[in-house]
């Protein structure tokens, strides 16, 4: 192989042309207007509480909206391979296996625009991405709806192909949604790969940080949330596991900080989750005071 002349820029590597399609769907500026009322409504019906916990998953630790999403697919993909494989002879089973789905589909929908309510502000791509991919999902509750009732008249032939219609906007919804999930990090615990300080770590003068105050502080290169609380200096990861929100900004009530993006409540003591709609806790720091600056270490470490 020729060597490269001199001062040549290197071929840019081709992504894949799925990859690319969603890219420039996350491009589509005509996309916002529907989208910004979508979410908007989304987020007035569901404020801080019980509701929002329950459909973010901050009981279960991790988003419920993925989990959800296996009950029609894996429902409606049966259903489909018993129409391919079984015939008239398993009609019933896989009528009831797309009713199935329906009932599922109701929760699936409303924890999956919950999440993406909490991440298309401030984030163009995931607000266009994140209302196609409902769309494609809609179109696919539909066929599949019209699919069970031509089972139900009767229309057996007419219901599978309804369901292979439907087949196929499932294949599109879920492509979208890997990629929000995968690529853009919808969902993911944004603290999952910050390293923070292992050993002692000086940040603030002490005497910077007031009682009942909080300051964003550098540790070892990342940035930790201090607060003073009844006179005891605290310490967590100041980006919000939820969406990365920002701690430092958000206030303090009952010996927690309350995330000013969406709410999400952590007890400074051990950064465990009071109010979601966070389902995983904040990294939590053990701090000290030593020749009057305020030091820090992520909490179980044996350092000296």
């Amino acid at each position: 192989m020729s060597p490269e002349p001199s001062g040549s820029v290197p071929p840019r590597p081709s992504s894949p042309v799925l990859h690319e399609v969603v890219e420039q769907i996350g491009k589509a500026e005509a996309l916002d207007p529907p989208a910004k009322r979508i979410g908007k409504a989304v987020r007035s019906a569901l404020g801080p509480g019980k509701l929002k916990d329950a459909v973010s998953g901050t009981w279960l630790g991790h988003a419920l909206h993925p989990l959800l999403t296996d009950i029609p697919i894996g429902t409606w993909t049966s259903a489909i391979v018993l129409d391919l494989t079984g015939g008239r002879s398993t009609a019933d089973a896989s009528r009831r296996l797309i009713g199935t789905g329906l009932l599922a589909a109701l929760p699936t929908v409303a924890t999956g625009y919950s999440d993406w309510a909490d991440s298309e502000v401030g984030d163009e791509s995931v607000r266009r991405i994140g209302i196609v991919h409902a769309a494609a999902n809609a179109t696919a509750l539909t066929l599949f709806t019209a699919s069970w009732a031509a089972r139900r008249r009767g229309s057996h032939a007419g219901g599978v192909t309804l369901a292979l219609a439907g087949a196929g906007a499932l294949g599109v919804g879920g492509h979208l949604g890997g990629h929000l999930s995968y690529v853009n990090g919808i969902g993911v615990n944004q603290t999952t790969f910050q390293e923070g300080p292992t050993e002692w770590t000086p940040t603030l003068a002490a005497d910077d940080l007031a009682e009942g105050g909080t300051a964003c502080a550098d540790a070892g290169g990342m940035p930790v949330l201090l607060a003073r609380h009844n006179g005891t200096v605290y310490a967590l990861a100041n980006r919000c596991s939820h969406r990365g929100g920002p701690l430092d900004e958000g206030d303090l009530e009952d010996g927690c900080v309350i995330c000013p993006w969406h709410d999400s409540k952590f007890r400074l003591e051990d950064g465990s989750v009071a109010r979601g709609p966070a389902t995983s806790p904040q990294p939590s720091f053990e701090t000290r005071v030593q020749e009057g600056r305020i030091e820090v270490r992520l909490a179980g470490d044996s350092g000296t």
